[in-house]
């Protein structure tokens, strides 16, 4: 007996409740279609390994390339959840995602970028400042990442840590991750006037100011970048709602920004700030909170249901977060935004 041949597309994707629609060609997942067309989605990595893509098929069949199962699980399968930036669409397809707009989704570019500063902050923390062309504009929201191509097609993703207005450069704040190819160089060899070649912008993790609920800015270690980009934005907007950053790190040199975040709060006087430390040793004469930075935000907001909760940093915190959030706090799941920073680490632990 012989295979049935591949259904072949393009196939119509429709997006409910906006009524949205774009196509996808044969063999092509849902997200990038989506990206390439200026429909703007939730995602966070783009390769199976976070879960923020996730949404409810409503009609027709996909086939689903490898993911992590904590992004996606079977259970979900069967409940008709479905994983965008990994399900290849069989059928036309309809979808439930309730944060599709048309003025998120500035066009992806590729561009060269200049170094223009490297400034070590911390042990394993370098803030790299990036010029890009003069002829050239990125258009980006605060909180959204680029992604550099590396000479052998690989890519590395990182958020931008300045809002738009503050440029016309890019902010990122690397960690050293020993051994990783990309961050070995940014603390050995790289040095100001290299050029690297970017793209983006990528990402739904940005302000939604739709909204006047008052906020948890929920930030682990470098996850601090994109908080940064939202806080700075937030001050330029002129924007009042009351907000609370628990930005968490192992040894208070995890901290890096303290300074700039207590500049911040003599400006803004709706913004608050609970470093969490989890590791410190005498030495640190550590006088504030400690244990896990998701955990001070519930012993303080037990009741999270009338709260935003934007969430960044390395996938144990914003995973345990999410869950613990909505199932002892009562957020509603649809008021969580996060960034899970995957490492390459991450997204080699897929399973199909």
């Amino acid at each position: 007996m012989t295979a049935a041949p591949a259904p072949t597309g393009p196939f119509q994707i429709t997006v409910q409740p906006s009524g949205r629609q774009f196509s996808v060609e044969s063999g092509e997942a849902i997200l990038p279609a989506a990206i390439r067309q200026g429909v703007g989605m939730p995602y966070g990595c783009k390769d199976g390994a976070c879960g923020s893509c996730k949404c409810r098929k409503l009609e027709g069949t996909v086939v689903h390339g490898p993911h992590q199962a904590k992004a996606l699980s079977a259970e979900e399968q069967a409940q008709g959840l479905i994983l965008t930036c990994c399900a290849v669409p069989q059928t036309d397809v309809v979808l439930e995602s309730r944060q599709v707009t048309d003025e998120s989704a500035f066009p992806v570019r590729k561009m060269p970028s200049r170094v223009t500063t490297l400034e070590k902050v911390s042990p394993d923390v370098m803030i790299v400042k990036l010029q890009l062309p003069a002829n050239d504009t990125l258009r980006f929201h605060a909180g959204q990442y680029v992604e550099f191509i590396l000479r052998d097609g690989a890519r590395r993703s990182y958020s931008m840590a300045n809002a738009p207005h503050i440029g016309p450069g890019i902010e990122l704040h690397i960690r050293h991750m020993p051994g990783g190819k990309f961050t070995d160089h940014v603390f050995s060899a790289m040095k100001e006037k290299e050029i690297l070649r970017l793209e983006g912008p990528f990402g739904s993790f940005f302000l939604r100011e739709d909204s006047d609920k008052p906020m948890i800015l929920l930030a682990s270690g470098t996850g601090f970048a994109p908080i940064k980009a939202l806080i700075e934005h937030m001050q330029f907007k002129g924007i009042q709602r009351e907000a609370t950053l628990y930005w968490g790190g192992r040894r208070p040199a995890d901290l890096y920004m303290d300074a700039w975040m207590r500049e911040r709060l003599a400006e803004m006087p709706n913004l608050h700030y609970v470093p969490v430390i989890s590791n410190a040793l005498p030495e640190d004469n550590w006088k504030g909170r400690t244990g896990f930075v998701h955990k001070a935000v519930m012993q303080d907001f037990p009741d999270l249901s009338g709260h935003q909760v934007y969430a960044c940093g390395a996938p144990i915190v914003v995973d345990s977060a999410r869950a613990e959030y909505s199932a002892a706090c009562r957020l509603p799941p649809e008021e969580f935004f996060a960034d899970s920073f995957t490492s390459e680490a991450d997204k080699h632990g897929k399973q199909a």
